[in-house]
């Protein structure tokens, strides 16, 4: 920075694409902090260097930078200033702000641009990270494959046709699409190059006539070629992409700010008139066809049976003595899932918590951290798995031992939250923003709350987070999951009690929106839960449930015991009736 004339120079937790989860080559932020979770934004000036993350990863962050200088900046709380709003306090005239722009979002340099107020010089084509990370890792390499129609339920040719009828919509005659998952739903095809999230580094550009891919073509064997080949889709070299988009002139180019990266968007936005719309491909990807809903609650029975499989483990290791920990259950649980016919990887690192360690939302547990199961506690276990039939997501909290009574009272807290969201019925239109204090209210009657979302939308064999749908209870417009609910979107609900020190409770399913009903009022909409999985009852206190509640929880578990006994020999079957005895 020294050498450069550099004030400032921001380094976020993102790829070329924007993503959520990355490869090594991207983490960069982590090799110099020493923070490994998926949402930071590192600033570094001359003399000090500050980290940006939710409360998702306040703990955690709070332990990782712990003697490293760097300044931990809690996203969301009080007081706490945004990354802008703090670059706009230290920059002065005359001073230089950096970053490499292939790694920054469109919408937040353009938001940096309006709202700095000195008159400071920006460069946005320098990637430090080379000069000193003199063994950071190359791009990634797998081969491509195509997912079935049998799967997918809808052709490339379908899915195109109605791009290209938004693109006339909003009269425009080229649109770029650089979020991975949105390509990878585009074209049925799946790749390898993200740990854990099944898609390939691309970027495509479509006209009204033609189909641009962009991609490491050493990764398209000749099957693949020959597919896209049949589907007219000219494939070019990766890195082209900026000097094919240096060439288009006069253009009316559909991007999304939010999905772009800066560089693309210096590439274009001389020569061309930029329409900013949501990527069309986001929504239509978020509502699933009736071939993936079918496929995705047959992922959550096989997942339901591996699941239930573990739980009895974990419960007859505890009551036996045997010698478990938090790692040893985690590749446990993974092997019961590579069992299932159709597995493809777990769809996220699996968070298995002991005791304390559960009040780290997204905590995951080394060779330094790893706790011995011992003495009574909660374990949180929050995984899932990514199969050819869909992508699964569940949480639960095991009580293992005696539990005490604000043990019981927390965990029933919880589960009255799920169940209050669950029975949701609300007319077309609403949003999770709407609906998200039912799942609060329970938890904030306590005077607890959880900093985070209560649920995100789930992707198919894609992504395990999922825009544009979710459940929070304000907007966060960087999370983008704030959009209206329709039938076919597939959305977590997980609310959860989080006590530092302490203990982390959480009870997931994932929630089908269908519709329920038409009248002279509206139409109305609700959920189908579709995670089939045992809820512990050895920590509810069944005098705090209603006897509605009640009824939910003895429903749920008889239909988890109907879907899946008939999956589990005889001592399995027996232990699931136990477990989902009613109450």
């Amino acid at each position: 920075m020294q050498q450069n004339n550099f004030d400032a120079y921001i380094i976020p937790t993102a790829d070329f694409h924007n993503s959520e989860y990355i490869c090594e080559h991207f983490k960069s932020l982590a090799y110099l902090s020493g923070f490994t979770g998926s949402a930071g934004t590192l600033v570094i000036l001359q003399n000090e260097a500050y980290l940006w993350t939710d409360g998702r990863y306040h703990i955690q962050a709070q332990i990782e930078l712990e003697q490293t200088g760097i300044s931990l900046m809690r996203h969301g709380l009080p007081g706490v200033p945004s990354i802008t709003e703090f670059l706009d306090s230290k920059l002065k005239d005359n001073n230089t702000l950096a970053f490499d722009g292939r790694v920054m979002s469109t919408e937040f340099v353009l938001e940096l641009k309006n709202k700095i107020k000195s008159k400071i010089t920006l460069v946005t084509n320098v990637d430090l990270i080379n000069g000193v990370w003199s063994e950071r890792p190359k791009l990634p390499f797998s081969i491509i494959y195509r997912l079935d129609s049998f799967f997918s339920g809808q052709s490339y040719e379908e899915k195109l046709q109605i791009i290209r009828d938004k693109m006339t919509e909003y009269n425009t005659d080229m649109f770029i699409l650089s979020s991975l998952e949105d390509q990878a739903w585009l074209y049925n095809l799946r790749g390898n190059d993200i740990p854990h999230t099944p898609v390939f580094l691309s970027f495509t550009i479509i006209t009204l006539d033609h189909t641009f891919l962009f991609v490491d073509q050493n990764k398209i064997n000749l099957v693949i070629e020959k597919y896209l080949n049949d589907k007219e889709i000219t494939i070019r070299p990766y890195s082209d992409i900026y000097d094919f988009l240096e060439l288009q002139k006069i253009r009316n180019i559909l991007v999304d700010f939010k999905n772009i990266n800066y560089q693309i968007f210096s590439s274009i936005y001389k020569n061309n008139k930029l329409v900013n719309k949501q990527n069309p491909t986001i929504l239509l990807k978020a509502i699933k066809n009736e071939t993936e809903i079918k496929n995705t609650k047959l992922a959550h029975i096989k997942d339901g049976v591996a699941f239930t499989r573990f739980m009895r483990h974990v419960k007859t290791s505890f009551q036996n003595k045997e010698e478990i920990s938090e790692l040893s259950l985690s590749e446990y649980l993974k092997e019961l899932r590579e069992k299932t016919e159709g597995y493809v990887d777990i769809s996220f690192n699996t968070i298995c918590a002991w005791k304390e360690h559960g009040a780290m939302m997204h905590y995951s547990a080394n060779n330094e951290t790893n706790s011995q199961i011992k003495g009574p506690g909660f374990l949180l276990v929050d995984s899932g798995g990514h199969y050819l039939e869909g992508t699964t997501d569940i949480t639960r909290t095991l009580a293992l031992g005696k539990m005490t009574e604000e043990m019981k009272l927390h965990f029933t807290t919880v589960l009255k939250s799920v169940i209050a969201l669950s029975n949701a019925i609300f007319l077309k239109g609403c949003k999770g923003i709407n609906l998200d204090i039912l799942a609060r209210e329970p938890i904030w009657k306590l005077l607890i709350d959880y900093k985070c979302g209560t649920g995100h939308g789930v992707g198919y064999l894609l992504s395990v987070h999922e825009p544009p749908n979710g459940f929070r209870w304000q907007i966060v417009p960087e999370r983008n999951d704030s959009s209206v609910l329709l039938p076919g979107m597939i959305t977590t609900n997980e609310p959860g009690i989080y006590l530092e020190n302490k203990y982390g409770i959480r009870i997931e399913n994932e929630l089908l929106c269908v519709y329920k009903a038409e009248n002279e009022f509206g139409e109305f909409l609700g959920f189908e839960t579709i995670t089939y999985a045992p809820i512990d009852l050895d920590a509810i206190n069944p005098r705090l449930l209603t006897p509605q509640e009640k009824n939910w929880i003895n429903e749920y578990h008889k239909m988890v015991y109907n879907t899946l006994s008939e999956y589990l020999d005889m001592d399995e079957k027996e232990w699931l009736l136990k477990t989902t005895r009613e109450i």
